[in-house]
């Protein structure tokens, strides 16, 4: 568990993230109310479902032609299939992403409940709910994330989070969409949970770590280049060290 912490405490994300849920903490000691703890509640739940909905139709989408945007999808994601046990590439970026969709969000739900609750109850419950609760799961949610590919030792619960996380990578990357602990039946809702016999249908050793790609294709070889990794994955997934690593 100190290891894991340890990666999150330095992650840029949820530093910025930092003091908007302590604000949002703090609203909700001034203003106890069991309004909040429900919003809170609606906000952990609604950030999981956009969890899976930001994997599976934002990281999982088609590969872009051009390079530019492949890039980019790689370094997000792809590079994380391709070499899974590299840090740089599950540790998330140093951005403002988290806290830009926050007030996005928190400002939609204001929109929303303005006209029925009033200004001041909107403001407050959506706070609570985004930065309180949303931003608390998102936080698990990279907590589980961390756990699953750090090599350290793991009791019941971090066995759980690898064994359900790892089938995504190693398996079948076009299921498993959740990683935060418990949220199996979001797959199960949407139609994506793990199968054994699917999984060994499509399993491509060749292709398994690179979302069903030629290795050798020219905008993952660019991309791989553009962050100083001159070869391809092992055509067997494991967690070993990445190339650059090695």
């Amino acid at each position: 568990m100190i290891p894991t912490l340890r990666v999150l405490v330095h992650m840029g994300s949820l530093r910025r993230l930092a003091p908007f849920w302590a604000l949002a903490v703090v609203l909700a000691v001034l203003f106890p109310s069991p309004w909040l703890l429900a919003a809170a509640l609606y906000g952990a739940v609604l950030q999981f479902f956009v969890e899976y909905a930001m994997h599976r139709f934002l990281l999982h989408r088609a590969p872009p032609r051009e390079q530019g945007a492949f890039t980019a999808l790689w370094r997000s994601h792809i590079g994380h299939h391709e070499f899974p046990a590299d840090p740089e590439f599950f540790t998330g970026d140093d951005h403002w992403y988290p806290v830009r969709f926050g007030l996005l969000s928190v400002l939609l739900h204001v929109l929303v409940l303005w006209p029925l609750v009033g200004l001041g109850p909107a403001a407050l419950l959506s706070w609570v709910a985004l930065f309180g609760g949303s931003a608390t799961a998102f936080a698990f949610y990279e907590y589980c994330h961390t756990l699953a590919h750090l090599r350290v030792p793991k009791g019941w619960f971090g066995q759980k989070v690898t064994r359900s996380h790892l089938t995504h990578h190693f398996q079948d990357h076009r299921a498993t969409f959740h990683v935060s602990f418990g949220m199996g039946w979001i797959d199960r809702l949407m139609g994506t949970p793990h199968d054994a016999a699917a999984a060994r249908a499509r399993f491509d050793p060749r292709t398994m770590l690179s979302l069903g790609m030629d290795p050798e294709d020219l905008r993952l070889v660019t991309a791989r280049k553009a962050h100083g990794i001159d070869t391809p994955p092992r055509a067997r997934g494991t967690s070993g060290p990445s190339p650059r690593s090695a």
